[in-house]
């Protein structure tokens, strides 16, 4: 399959370019598109054979569900059996925008998008170009990140260019994705709203909307048996091809754990690697050292993450280390993305004092 690039920039979109990715959409093909929080590989939500060729292209599990995406509020009561009020408050609030929402589907959306389950998840992006071609496509696109199964997920085109192309018909390259990280996923399916997806909405502003909302327990521990209901919930996600592993602890321990473990993988040949941030960049003595940023600047983290591991795969660093953020805030978001692409490797060094 030939793959057709094309650019398009928010302040001056391309309509003609816009209408072809719309009638590929149409016609049961792939077409990859920007959004404000990483890319999506897109589908045409109610048509089962769709859903089907995203998971192939991906190499993604078939009952990892996918989002559908809509670009106005009255697209969504095709797509459910109910609207609650909570979702009305959170839609005002947060649509569009960095928010998925899980409802109890209707009979029009197939199987095979929602990965075999009675429920259906829901975003609106923001980004003007994912809305003009959710528009063009028909008003309902299916959308995982367009990565490969298991990487990172793309925040630039040449990544999903280096993931998907021949896979897909037409990828969109509309420049680098402000957020950085999934959008959150709330499910209102339950008597209480439940987080199953940390991100740029955080529970916090999502309790100053509806109130009380309980996190899933799942997010930040090792994933269960169970039929994941959101996105990135059962299987290993977000991996660079080097291991990776958190650090946590006091800044000192870290520090001086990781640079041991450093010393070691350089007498064995590796090359290596290390996630740290403006206030420890320059303590670290590996084959490359990439800053998120300052760490008190979570949004700034969040942003680069996903485009720090895809450098290292580009550098080929075999060993990772990372150190760890705290887990309050946009900090639950970079934590549950860590913990995914390490495996849930964590190590706590012991005081030597």
């Amino acid at each position: 399959m030939n793959t057709e690039i094309i650019k398009i920039e928010e302040e001056n979109i391309d309509r003609q370019a816009i209408v072809r990715a719309g009638e590929i959409i149409r016609a049961g093909g792939l077409v990859a598109f920007p959004t404000e929080t990483v890319y999506g590989l897109g589908g045409d939500a109610l048509n089962a054979s769709s859903s089907e060729k995203i998971y192939a292209a991906k190499g993604r599990p078939s009952d990892n569900p996918l989002i559908v995406h809509i670009a106005k509020m009255e697209a969504l009561p095709f797509l459910v059996r109910e609207v609650p009020k909570d979702a009305c408050k959170l839609a005002e609030r947060f649509w569009p925008g960095p928010l998925t929402m899980i409802f109890n589907k209707s009979k029009y959306v197939p199987a095979k998008t929602t990965g075999g389950l009675e429920t259906v998840a829901v975003r609106m992006p923001s980004n003007k170009v994912a809305k003009a071609f959710i528009e063009e496509a028909g008003g309902y696109v299916a959308a995982p990140s367009a990565n490969r199964s298991g990487r990172p997920s793309p925040t630039l085109a040449k990544y999903v260019i280096e993931d998907l192309d021949g896979r897909v018909e037409m990828i969109i390259d509309g420049g680098e994705a402000v957020i950085g990280l999934e959008s959150t996923i709330v499910d209102l399916t339950e008597e209480k709203p439940m987080i199953l997806r940390p991100g740029y909405v955080t529970a916090e502003m999502l309790a100053s909307v509806i109130g009380n909302v309980e996190t899933d327990r799942a997010i930040m521990d090792e994933a269960c048996d169970k039929a994941p209901k959101a996105p990135g919930m059962k299987y290993r996600h977000y991996a660079p091809k080097g291991g990776l592993t958190i650090v946590e602890g006091q800044a000192w321990q870290v520090e001086q754990y990781i640079n041991e473990r450093l010393k070691e993988c350089k007498a064995g040949g590796k090359k290596t690697g290390v996630i740290a941030t403006d206030e420890t960049a320059l303590h670290y003595q590996a084959d490359s050292v990439k800053s998120v940023g300052k760490r008190k600047e979570k949004e700034q983290i969040a942003k680069g993450l996903f485009r720090i591991l895809r450098e290292f795969d580009d550098e080929d660093i075999q060993v990772i280390f990372a150190e760890s953020f705290e887990r309050q805030g946009v900090g639950a978001a970079i934590m549950n993305r860590l913990l995914k692409a390490a495996g849930h490797q964590v190590v706590t060094p012991e005081s030597k004092l």
